[in-house]
């Protein structure tokens, strides 16, 4: 009995032994079961891979957020930015208390840009969304301008050589410095007074660009421009065109990152760089007080500007100023048939600024910009003048960066030498964007 239990238990061991060899056996051929199926996956998302910009959009985010057809038959980046200020005026220049405040979202922009078809085509559209960015106020009440103006650009551009570029539509002419620069790179929370009264701002019609490079570093930008006159999102146009012309020479080459379109030295040139450019409109038959911005004339008249300017860089320091001048083919006072009279303000505007930017990419900087008016508008039109200094921190160059300034104005009748409208603003300015 006793030797039949011990067989017994043998007999059960030796099963149990095989049964779990058996079982090992079946684990071990799930596991290389599995293992062969993830190295097949492995291999099929390498293949995947590789085959990538062959199958779906090419992403980037440099610059914006954009993405490429696989063929690269088309592109867009999509970009934007918000300017939100806080801005009060004092009483006057004795009284600091608050006179008024200004607080607003100032620009509120979306943008698209890319190409369709090939490299040679592009295009740029521009869209703005904040009241005070659609020249919709009583200051823009016209004719041309019925309606919230909320396409700023929309420019169709076609490239056929490396140095020629011809575009078709709505943008910026070609005009001062100031003007070109976008608001969203000044070093200041606006452009100047010079600016404001002299732009030759926005228009439809076609223009080009073209570029030349003479020996190793000169190079010569020129740009043109045959537009309505009427400025942008115009319903109607006469027989007179606006013509445009600017040239651009910057004899020691190209500034880093393009920096001769944007205020402030952020890039701190190793080397000095300099841009002396000068440019000319004829608004021919303009019906507005600005030519393409302001009220309604009460007849044509034809508008000469004359603009020249200079922009010096190195190690931080920046120094820029512009000259713009107006005149009329005839008396700048247009009286209609119902004897009311509106003004053209023609005159002389120069705008100065100087700063330096630290390498931690905090900025101070100091402007003087004056406007004059001619002779025959002394008794109607006075002189403007101010003089503004400001702080900025660059958290992501002038794509996000904090500005704070402080400006003093003073207006001056020069026909009985007396002073006006003296006060002191100060403006705390964020801009966000990508």
């Amino acid at each position: 009995m006793k030797k039949a239990i011990i067989l017994l238990s043998l007999i059960v061991l030796i099963t149990n032994t095989t049964e779990a060899q058996e079982t090992v056996n079946i684990s071990n051929d799930s596991i290389l079961k599995e293992f062969l199926t993830m190295k097949k996956e492995i291999q099929e998302l390498k293949k995947t891979t590789i085959n990538q910009p062959k199958t779906i959009p090419y992403f980037s985010y440099k610059s914006g957020l954009g993405f490429a057809t696989p063929d690269s038959s088309y592109s867009v980046n999509i970009r934007f930015r918000i300017q939100n200020r806080f801005l009060m005026n004092t009483k006057d220049e004795e009284h600091l208390e608050t006179g008024s405040w200004e607080a607003r979202v100032r620009r509120c922009r979306l943008s698209f840009a890319g190409h369709v078809l090939n490299p040679k085509w592009n295009y740029y559209l521009q869209l703005s969304f904040s009241r005070g960015d659609m020249d919709w106020s009583d200051a823009d009440a016209s004719v041309q301008n019925t309606s919230p103006n909320v396409v700023r650009d929309a420019m169709i551009f076609y490239k056929p050589v490396k140095n020629l570029q011809l575009a078709l539509g709505q943008g910026k002419l070609p005009g001062n410095r100031q003007r070109v620069i976008s608001s969203g790179a000044q070093q200041f929370y606006d452009r100047s007074i010079v600016n404001a009264t002299f732009t030759t701002d926005r228009d439809f019609g076609v223009f080009v660009n073209h570029t030349a490079h003479l020996g190793k570093t000169f190079t010569v930008l020129t740009k043109l421009a045959a537009t309505s006159g009427e400025g942008r999102n115009s319903v109607s146009s006469n027989s007179g065109l606006a013509y445009t012309g600017r040239l651009e020479l910057l004899p020691l080459g190209a500034f880093t990152d393009g920096g001769d379109y944007y205020e402030g030295d952020l890039a701190r040139e190793p080397k000095p760089k300099i841009s002396i450019a000068g440019g000319y409109q004829l608004n021919d038959l303009a019906v507005r007080t600005g030519g393409q911005l302001g009220k309604d004339l009460l007849a044509t008249r034809s508008f000469n500007v004359y603009m020249a300017d200079f922009l010096f860089k190195y190690k931080g320091i920046a120094l820029s100023s512009e000259y713009i001048r107006r005149d009329t083919d005839g008396s700048p006072l247009v009286t209609g048939s119902d004897a009311k009279t509106k003004t053209i303000i023609t005159g002389d505007g120069i705008n100065t600024q100087l700063s330096y930017c630290f390498k931690n990419m905090f900025e101070i900087a100091v402007r003087h910009s004056l406007v004059s008016p001619h002779n025959d508008l002394l008794s109607r039109v006075r002189e403007n003048e101010q003089y503004g200094v400001g702080v900025s921190k660059y958290l992501n160059k002038h794509k996000l960066k904090v500005q704070a300034n402080v400006f003093y104005n003073r207006e001056r009748d020069l026909s009985k030498q007396e002073n006006h409208n003296k006060y002191f603003f100060g403006v705390i300015q964020i801009e966000l964007g990508i």
